[in-house]
């Protein structure tokens, strides 16, 4: 049987960033890559966050939207879209504000099946400018870091979601590398599979569900 590798490279660019390059496999299908940056690769940039350095995933989403930038800006933190958002893996809240909206300084608990095994995820919104943007963050949970900043904006006449997902695994350097080559891709169709539904609902009446007409 005929076997394939990945490779992992290193890369500095102009500014003095490091990243890193992971080619060879494609997501869980188990498919050799071309190593093509942002389809087919894993870009891992080396950052500092919390006081602590590690390799970041990056996941970046666009999501085009025909509706409202404030209506889709707060079904994105409505807790009850977000859990009729995330049936596939039965998620909901469990402490912190656990109905309505997420506001500023607020946290939510959340707890969901991944990979068969229950986890709770504990984050916290630290940024908000409401219609534009808001961020959340991880205390606790699974990942050694996360971080998610959901932005707004308005392009010929339809709202533009875009998410930008960061995290790392809490494994040892190759290891991380190696297990984010699966993860990114899980978090990745994750997320897309919820911004589906966000837009759907958002398109539809099914967005007086969460919120309340103006």
């Amino acid at each position: 049987m005929k076997q394939n590798k990945f490779a992992v490279r290193r890369f500095r660019n102009w500014n003095g960033v490091t990243s890193w390059r992971v080619s060879g496999w494609s997501s869980l299908s188990m498919q050799p890559t071309r190593g093509r940056k942002g389809q087919f690769g894993l870009l891992f940039e080396t950052q500092k966050a919390n006081g602590i350095n590690g390799v970041m995933a990056v996941i970046h989403l666009e999501t085009v939207i025909a509706a409202p930038k404030g209506r889709v800006f707060d079904l994105a933190r409505s807790i009850d879209a977000h859990q009729d958002s995330t049936g596939q893996t039965g998620e909901r809240a469990v402490a912190g504000v656990t109905s309505g909206l997420l506001g500023p300084e607020q946290e939510v608990t959340w707890e969901a099946r991944h990979f068969g095994v229950q986890q709770r995820l504990r984050v916290k919104m630290t940024k908000f400018e409401r219609p534009n943007h808001f961020q959340d963050v991880m205390l606790e949970g699974a990942f050694r870091q996360m971080t998610h900043d959901h932005s707004f904006e308005d392009r010929e006449g339809k709202t533009v979601m875009v998410d930008r997902f960061e995290f790392s695994s809490p494994l040892g350097f190759l290891g991380r590398i190696v297990d984010q080559v699966f993860l990114k891709n899980y978090m990745r169709r994750f997320i897309e599979k919820r911004n589906a539904i966000l837009k759907h609902t958002a398109e539809t009446d099914e967005w007086k569900k969460y919120l309340k007409p103006a």
